[in-house]
This record gives structure tokens, C-alpha cells and sequence, in this order.
């Protein structure tokens, strides 16, 4: 009779991945109590393993951590909302530049397939995917654009942003095409001019992007159910 392989333990990076995932993917919103307990159940760890990926989402601001109240998902104020745009505006032109001087015609090819996954999930009605692959397209950007530190504080800022989205955009907005998201349409645009290697265009693109982007938000949050972890995660 054959016993059952024993289930490799999640790392704190698999964890926190997961976690992270759920996030962007909007499966957690904003306000969730992530209990430690409960993660930890979910996951086949010990309560303790659980703290230090806590820890790690708070310090990117993704989760607020409270003494003797725990943890839950972050909940951006309309003025972070709104200081998260504007670094965005300052530093994505600058990748974007950077970008350029330094990208492939493959990086561009994987610009576009980036650009063509999202759009393929919108008309597939999959609208968590098409969300993760917008912030996708930044961070590409990002990582091809060779600039280590202004490439983390975009990481920690697409987080941000998805959470921004998801409270700040209404749900009827959340099902359009073009809303709580980037448009394939700019991403062409900006792409079309990254082609050219042009950079003044380029950055001009970007900017006007995220500021049609943060247009779009309505600052009155949604009400919406919590989902439960272990479900989730189990």
C-alpha cells in the first residue's frame, strides 16, 4: 500500500507571493483582517511563520499592521491615491527613457504580447488578469529599463496602485473596458512611440496616461464582501 508524499512547507517567499497575488488580483480587497491563525491554516505553517510576511506586505505598505488588532489589507486615503499618481508621473517617464536606450526588438515584442494578453483577457471577461498584466506592462518597462531603485519603488507603487482600483473604482466602472485599469489602447500608443525611440513622445504618452488613469477614480469606496482565507489560500 503506497503512503502520501508529504507536502513540501511554503517558503515566506511562496507565501508572501501568494498573498501578493491575491492582492493584485483583486481576490483580497481593501479592509480584509488577514488573521494569522487563519493564513496560517491555509498554508500548513505555524502562526510564526506567518508574521515576517506580514511584516514584509506592511513595510511595502500594501497591508497595515496594527498592535493588538492584527492585520489587514491596506486602505489608500484619497490623498495617498492621489501622491501615488504623482510619483508615478515623475519617475515612469524617466524608465521609460531609460527604456528606450536600452531595449531590444524582442523587449519590444514582449511589450506587445504584454499588450495582447491583457487585451484578450478583457474580451474574455477576465478582468483580475487583465488588471495584472496592465501593471505588468509598466513593470516590464522597469526591469528592461536598468535602473534598480527607481525600478523597486515601481514595484511597491503598481501594488499600491491595484489598491487604489479596487477601492476607488466603482464596480459598474470595474466591468468596462477601459476602466480600473490601463487602456490597451494607451499601452499601443505609448508603445508606438517607444518604436520610434522617441523620447520626448514617449514621455509625454506616459504622463498623460496616468493622469487619465487617476481621472477615473471615484472616492467613495465600494462595499464588498470579505472573502474567506481559508478558502482562498486552503
Amino acid at each position: 500500500m503506497s503512503q502520501a508524499t508529504p507536502t513540501t512547507p511554503l517558503t515566506d517567499s511562496e507565501m508572501y507571493e501568494r498573498v501578493i497575488s491575491a492582492i493584485l488580483d483583486h481576490r483580497l480587497p481593501p479592509g480584509t483582517k488577514l488573521v494569522e491563525d487563519k493564513l496560517a491554516s491555509a498554508f500548513g505553517v505555524s502562526r510564526t511563520r506567518i508574521r515576517p510576511v506580514l511584516v514584509r506586505l506592511a513595510n511595502e505598505q500594501v497591508v497595515t499592521l496594527i498592535p493588538n488588532r492584527g492585520a489587514t489589507v491596506a486602505q489608500p486615503t484619497e490623498q495617498e491615491a492621489h501622491e501615488v499618481f504623482e510619483v508615478r508621473r515623475l519617475i515612469e517617464p524617466t524608465l521609460v527613457e531609460l527604456f528606450i536606450a536600452n531595449a531590444s526588438e524582442a523587449d519590444m515584442q514582449q511589450l506587445k504580447r504584454c499588450i495582447d494578453d491583457e487585451e484578450a483577457a478583457r474580451l474574455a471577461g477576465d478582468m483580475h488578469r487583465a488588471i495584472r498584466l496592465s501593471g505588468d506592462f509598466h513593470l516590464q518597462i522597469a526591469e528592461r529599463a536598468g535602473h534598480q531603485t527607481l525600478g523597486r519603488i515601481l514595484r511597491e507603487l503598481t501594488s499600491r496602485t491595484s489598491l487604489i482600483l479596487m477601492t476607488y473604482s466603482t464596480a459598474h466602472e470595474r466591468s468596462r473596458d477601459e476602466a480600473a485599469a490601463c487602456g490597451c489602447r494607451e499601452h499601443r500608443t505609448l508603445l508606438d512611440a517607444i518604436r520610434l525611440r522617441d523620447v520626448r513622445e514617449a514621455a509625454h504618452h506616459m504622463r498623460e496616461h496616468l493622469t487619465r488613469l487617476e481621472s477615473q477614480l471615484q472616492f467613495t469606496p465600494p462595499a464588498d464582501d470579505a472573502p474567506d482565507l481559508s478558502t482562498l489560500f486552503g
